[in-house]
C-alpha cells in the first residue's frame, strides 16, 4: 500500500491536481516546512497545486543522496523544479554558480523565488523556459523529470534542454525503474548521438540516476 501511494504522490499535485498544469486552480495556501537537501538545512513554503507539496520525494531524495559534488561556478539547470528543492541544493553547495529553475507551473515558480529568498539564495533565477536566455548552455543539469506528462512530451523536453549542456557537462536525471528508465536510456543515447555517452549512473530505492556526459566534438 505505501508503494502505492508513493506512486500517486508522484502522479498528482496536493489538491489532486496534475503538477504540470501551468496555472493550478486549487487554493493557494502556503505551509511552512523545514527540510534538508544534501546535509543543508531549509526553511521552505510550500502550496497545493505543486509536485510534491508536503515532502521532498522519493525521486528527489535519491538524486541530491547520489549526485556527485558539483563545480564552484557555473550554469547550472534544475528542469522542473517544483517548490526548489534541487535548485536550493544546488545554489547551496555552490554559492558562485548560477542556478536556473525552470518550470510550467506558475505557483511552482512563485514558491521557488520565495524560497530562494528566505535560504539566502540570490543565485537562484526561476522561470519559465522562455526566461532563460535562449543561447545559454549549462554546466550542469540535475532533474526529476516530469514522467507523468506522456512520453513524447518527455522526449521533448529533455531532447530542448540536453543538447543544451557545454562540452564536458553532465546531465543527471531520476527517473522510476518501473516507469521507464531503462528503456530511456538507450533512447537518450541514439538521439544525441556520439558527442554523449549516456550510462546509470546509480540505482537505489526503484530508481535509476542517469548520467548524460557531452563530449567534444
Amino acid at each position: 500500500m505505501a508503494q502505492h501511494n508513493a506512486q500517486q504522490h508522484t502522479a498528482k499535485a496536493s489538491g489532486g491536481e496534475q503538477y504540470f498544469n501551468a496555472t493550478p486552480s486549487s487554493p493557494d495556501v502556503r505551509v511552512a516546512h523545514e527540510f534538508s537537501v544534501r546535509d543543508h538545512d531549509v526553511t521552505v513554503q510550500t502550496s497545493h497545486g505543486v509536485f510534491s507539496a508536503d515532502r521532498v520525494d522519493l525521486g528527489t531524495r535519491v538524486l541530491l543522496r547520489h549526485a556527485p559534488e558539483l563545480p564552484a561556478t557555473g550554469n547550472f539547470l534544475d528542469l522542473g523544479c517544483g517548490w526548489g528543492p534541487i535548485s536550493l541544493a544546488m545554489a547551496l553547495d555552490a554559492p558562485e554558480a548560477a542556478i536556473y529553475a525552470v518550470d510550467v507551473n506558475e505557483r511552482s515558480i512563485d514558491l521557488t523565488k520565495a524560497n530562494a529568498v528566505a535560504n539566502n539564495c540570490s543565485n537562484i533565477h526561476a522561470g519559465k523556459a522562455e526566461d532563460v536566455p535562449a543561447d545559454m548552455q549549462f554546466d550542469r543539469i540535475w532533474s526529476n523529470p516530469p514522467i507523468r506528462i506522456g512520453k513524447d512530451a518527455l522526449h521533448e523536453l529533455l531532447m530542448t534542454w540536453l543538447p543544451r549542456l557545454t562540452v564536458d557537462g553532465y546531465a543527471y536525471l531520476v527517473v522510476q525503474k518501473n516507469l521507464g528508465a531503462d528503456s530511456l536510456m538507450p533512447w537518450l543515447a541514439q538521439q544525441l548521438g556520439e558527442h554523449y555517452e549516456v550510462s546509470k549512473y546509480a540505482s537505489s530505492k526503484g530508481y535509476r540516476v542517469i548520467e548524460v556526459h557531452r563530449l567534444a566534438a
